[in-house]
């Protein structure tokens, strides 16, 4: 399991002005955890290791950045900050997984760790929202929910409480309405989501389907492109999720 090979750290609190310098290279939104409003939480390696020694990026750095200014044991790592009309719910605002670790189970390691210390720190339920169903279904595997709503960006929103796995998660019909959500939105996916709303939703969609639960449901493929979530309310700018890094 990925939690006996990480050390889940949070860097701090909302508004404690918490950041953590990411390779650019190596992570998606990487800029977004240098801004100090929000929250964060990491998976570091153990011993403090270079959490991928061996990886080699396709480009170099420019000459202006220092590449010992970065965070290199950092594995996975999570922002979130309270819901701007609802401060007993905490949102998960950008997931990123290193790109060289990506398939091992870290991001929904790291989500369900951080949900855990959301929970202590108070709130009462986590909230996020996605724009593809991989992403969709690995927050089912972290004990979250469609709730029926999407922002603004016409991601969709799911839910649970801080402290257990979402009630409606074993709801079947719920599941399936989410994903039906995605299946309709597109003429012409990229044949990796078509292939997998056909095996989810089964019978092209019309047949009976149980949601996943755990222990360990199977793990959907990698996404072919990156995606994104957002909250409503904020600015149209796509926040990536843990299924564009990994889906399992």
């Amino acid at each position: 399991m990925p939690s006996d090979r990480t050390e889940f750290t949070v860097a701090g609190a909302p508004g404690e002005g918490a950041t953590c310098r990411l390779d650019y290279r190596a992570f998606a939104y990487a800029g977004k955890f240098v801004v100090g409003d929000t929250g964060k939480a990491l998976l570091r390696t153990v011993d403090g290791s270079d959490a991928v020694p061996e990886w080699e990026p396709e480009e170099p750095l420019p000459e202006t950045v220092d590449p010992d200014a970065f965070e290199t044991d950092v594995l996975a790592a999570v922002s979130f900050s309270p819901d701007r009309t609802d401060p007993a719910c905490c949102r998960l605002r950008y997931v990123t997984v290193h790109a060289a670790r990506r398939g091992e189970g870290l991001g929904p390691d790291l989500v369900r760790r951080t949900v855990s210390w959301l929970a202590d720190a108070g709130y009462e339920r986590v909230r996020i929202a996605v724009n593809n169903p991989f992403a969709y279904e690995a927050l089912y595997k972290c004990g979250f929910a469609y709730t029926g709503q999407q922002t603004g960006l016409a991601e969709l929103e799911l839910e649970r409480p801080a402290s257990a796995p979402a009630p409606s998660r074993d709801d079947a019909e719920r599941y399936r309405a989410g994903l039906v959500v995605f299946r309709d939105r597109e003429d012409d996916p990229p044949e990796a989501v078509r292939r997998f709303l056909a095996d989810r939703l089964g019978d092209g969609g019309d047949g009976p389907l149980d949601p996943p639960r755990p222990p360990d449901p199977p793990d959907p493929p990698d996404p072919p492109d990156p995606a994104g979530t957002s909250a409503p309310g904020e600015a149209s700018e796509p926040h990536n999720t843990l299924t564009d890094e990994d889906p399992s």
